[in-house]
This record gives structure tokens, sequence and C-alpha cells, in this order.
């Protein structure tokens, strides 16, 4: 078989973090607050996904868009500095770059976002010519009942490519409906991520495990991220768990974006499930030590060092 173009395409969000940490709150109408600092980072779950891969030492491709404006040429260079092919990348004439406002503090997180070009991502927009010059694609964005025909219509197609292997990250359910349908989509997916929360809310169950069992029965792998308590593996009827690495973490902003690229990685250098939960744990916690979703992400060197630091504790 002939090398694939790139490891993993993904095509999703972008846009900007701005990070105002220590904001206690926010001043009053006609008032002005002095912070100390302001911080612009890339943001959007798939951008982070992309740039821990490449960091990584992966060949990972990108499909987005992306407004012409300063934000926009931001991301570019920090894909070009972390391996990610830029070259699906778009330009809009209609929207502007995607900004997310993060205001935190010890014990809390608000966000004010702007779609921006986020708003135009239409899974219709993926040629699948692209995707079979991959080993790998990683999709998100799903919204349950709102866009299931589409994602239904995407995995069935690349199934039929046979040699494009496919991970999924559900992600939150704004609805609240936690639509029972998805259900529909696991028998074409190879790695299926879901957060604690999630999997019990969309396997109506009271523990993550019992509800990732259940999906393992028609996904390959069922993957939960169980936060401070490390993160847990299905497949095959079989369960495999990995213990959480000991960090301070500072922002905790794309951790589970993070914990993906890890347990991906892993997964196409074709570690054992339970080095990749490990491999997803220490990127994961790692990317939680710096403010930005992707700032501390390791190289693949550092993420062996650290590793090893975790053994000696």
């Amino acid at each position: 078989m002939a090398e694939k173009r790139w490891d993993v395409f993904i095509y999703g969000d972008v846009n900007v973090d701005i990070i105002i940490p220590g904001v206690e709150k926010f001043p009053e109408p006609g008032q002005e607050d002095i912070t100390d600092t302001m911080e612009t980072y890339v943001g959007g779950g798939a951008a982070l996904f992309t740039l821990g891969l490449g960091k990584l030492g992966l060949r990972p491709v990108f499909q987005g868009s992306l407004g012409e404006d300063c934000y926009g040429k931001f991301i570019l260079e920090e894909f070009h500095k972390s391996n990610v092919d830029n070259s699906l990348l778009c330009f809009s004439r209609k929207r502007k770059t995607g900004i997310s406002l993060s205001f935190t503090n010890e014990k809390d997180r608000s966000f004010l976002t702007y779609r921006g070009t986020n708003a135009e991502i239409d899974l219709g927009d993926i040629d699948l010519d692209q995707v079979k010059q991959a080993r790998h694609i990683h999709v998100t964005g799903y919204e349950g009942r709102r866009n299931h025909g589409e994602y239904l219509k995407l995995l069935k197609e690349v199934k039929e490519l046979q040699d494009v292997s496919v991970s999924f990250d559900v992600g939150w359910d704004a609805s609240g409906e936690w639509f029972e349908g998805i259900y529909e989509l696991f028998p074409f997916i190879d790695v299926l991520f879901m957060n604690e929360t999630e999997a019990i809310h969309y396997g109506r169950k009271a523990e993550a495990r019992e509800a990732i069992g259940e999906f393992a029965a028609q996904a390959k792998i069922a993957v939960a991220k169980l936060g401070k308590k490390g993160s847990l593996a299905c497949m095959g009827g079989e369960f495999y768990q990995a213990a959480p690495c000991q960090v301070k973490a500072v922002d905790t902003t794309g951790a589970g974006d993070s914990f993906n690229a890890g347990f991906l990685y892993g997964y196409l250098k074709g570690k054992s499930l339970t080095e990749c939960l490990f491999i997803g744990n220490a990127c994961g916690a790692l990317s939680v030590t710096a403010y930005g979703g992707n700032t501390a992400f390791p190289t693949e060197k550092r993420l062996y060092e650290f590793l090893e630091e975790q053994k000696e504790r």
C-alpha cells in the first residue's frame, strides 16, 4: 500500500481565544477596570486537537475557514509552527475569524464568543478524495438531531473508503436532548470519545463505565475522559483504565482535545489501549499547566520525559 499523504484529516472549528485571567467581577456600566494581562491563543476544539498532533510529530491536515484579518494570519502562523498542513484552509469573504473571550479566576470561567467563520462549517464541504489521502479522519461538531443526518452520511461514505479509520468526539449537547439516534453512528466509528458527563447522559446510565461498555458493543473502541480520575476505555467487552497524571492546573481550556490528540497519537503508533490512555492523560495534564489550550502541549520528546517522571512518583 502506498504511503498516505497525511496521518490525520481534520475538519472543524478554529478561532482565537483571548484569555483574561483574574477576573473576579465585571466592571459596572460606565466604569473601566484594569487587568494585568490579556493573552491571545489559537482556540477551537478541532484546531487544538490538530496542533497537538503536529507537535507530536504526526502529519495532520486541517480543513476550515478563516477571516481575512490579523487573527486569521496569526492562526496560520501557529499552524505552520506546529507542522500542520494548511493547504485545505480557505478565507471567507463573508465573515471574520471567530473570537472567544475567556474571563477566568480560581473558581470559574465565563465566555463571550463570536462564531465568525465557524458559522460556515458544513460537512458537505469535505472532499472524500482528500480524506482518502489520510490514514485517519477526526470528526467533531455533532449537534444531535439538528445535524445527525449529515454525520451519518459522512461516516457511511468514509467507511466505504475502507483504509481510513475514524475518531469522533461527541462534545456537549447544548440542547439538553442527548439524542438517542446517536447510536446509529457508532458502527462507523473506530474511536469514540466522550467525557464522563456526556457518556452518562447519552447512555442514560448511572456511571460512565456502564455507558461506554454499551457504546463499545457497536463502536470499535469507546473512551471516557474522567478528569481527575484519569480515563477509561472499552473494546471487545474488555475494559482498560489509566490513572491521572499529577500537575498543577492553571487553565483547563482544551484539556479534552489534548487528551484526544495524545490518545490518537498512540493509536496510530500501534500502542496498546492502556498506553494510549496514559499518553492521552499525559497530554491532557500538561495542557492545563499554562494559559491557552495548546501552549503547554508537549513535543514527542517532552511527552516521554513526562511519562517517565510520572512513573517515578
